[in-house]
């Protein structure tokens, strides 16, 4: 039974995402009883594995705090903050363990020229502008404690928000503006 309430959650949640403004959705694989059991006791560690193992590292040494702010709800349900720190001479973008959103098709982390992405976009899906963004990696997880790298070739005075984008829809699901 508990098997089956996960695949109907999981299809709820893509249903739910495809009625609220990412109308099309990626194929979701779909899982037996057993392979979604199986899948759900594993999601977590799979999720923290597949990080970059310079995040890892970096986790270990002493932090200097660059920027910080709270995320605001764009199309879909957003929460927790986004931090850069600097950390062993590497900049890095990391969500906090409250960070959540809906799981969704096509999900990047970026940086936005914008303070206020979704307070300068038009509702429901806060379209972003190719120039405005710069594109830091796929979203690792819907939710918990994540990092993504900062190129040293970026100037952060370029950049005042953090976002949570899908790609495949230009749909802005959450931002949170960075402040020293």
């Amino acid at each position: 039974m508990k098997s089956r309430r996960f695949m109907l959650s999981v299809g709820l949640g893509w249903t739910a995402a495809a009625l609220l403004g990412c109308t099309k959705t990626a194929q979701q694989p779909s899982l037996s009883p057993s392979a979604a059991s199986s899948a759900a006791s594993s999601a977590a560690p799979s999720a923290t594995a597949s990080a970059p193992a310079a995040s890892t590292e970096m986790a270990q040494g002493e932090a200097k705090l660059l920027r910080s702010g709270s995320f605001v709800t764009g199309e879909h349900e957003t929460t927790g903050t986004a931090q850069i720190v600097e950390r062993a001479g590497k900049r890095v973008l990391e969500l906090d363990a409250a960070f959540a959103t809906t799981a969704g098709p096509d999900l990047v982390v970026v940086l936005h020229r914008s303070a206020d992405v979704i307070g300068s976009t038009q509702s429901p899906a806060h379209s972003i502008q190719p120039s405005d963004w710069l594109l830091l990696a796929p979203l690792q997880q819907s939710s918990g404690a994540q990092s993504y790298e900062i190129p040293d070739t970026v100037n952060l005075d370029e950049f005042q928000s953090a976002a949570i984008w899908c790609r495949q829809f230009n749909a802005t699901f959450g931002a949170a503006s960075l402040k020293a």
